[in-house]
């Protein structure tokens, strides 16, 4: 019995998204990062040799390829905005309760 020999299979060709900060920054010998960060489920990272440019929280209806785009778009504004980072938010100061909540 000759066996037979399959066609390959082809799929059809994904559409490739544009992030060249993201690659001149790799390029440049910069990292990117994504992943879980303790309870946060997806941040996505962006640092040079010397600093962090961004540090981005994936939003609740944002896609990885959004959150990416985002990355890519915080990476190209870093010279003019500085760093952008979602995920140390600065806590607001506490204001002391004006009412006495002490009943005896």
């Amino acid at each position: 019995m000759a066996s037979r020999t399959r066609a390959p299979r082809h799929r059809a060709p994904r559409a490739a998204i544009d992030l060249p900060a993201i690659a001149a920054l790799i390029n440049e010998g910069g990292d990117i990062t994504v992943g879980r960060l303790g309870e946060i489920p997806c941040i996505a990272t962006a640092a040079d040799s010397d600093r962090c440019l961004a540090m981005l929280v994936q939003r609740d209806d944002e896609s990885l390829v959004q959150l990416l785009l985002r990355l890519d778009a915080a990476i190209a504004a870093f010279a003019d905005d500085g760093p952008i980072d979602e995920v140390n938010q600065p806590v607001p100061p506490t204001t002391p309760n004006r009412k006495s909540s002490s009943r005896r």
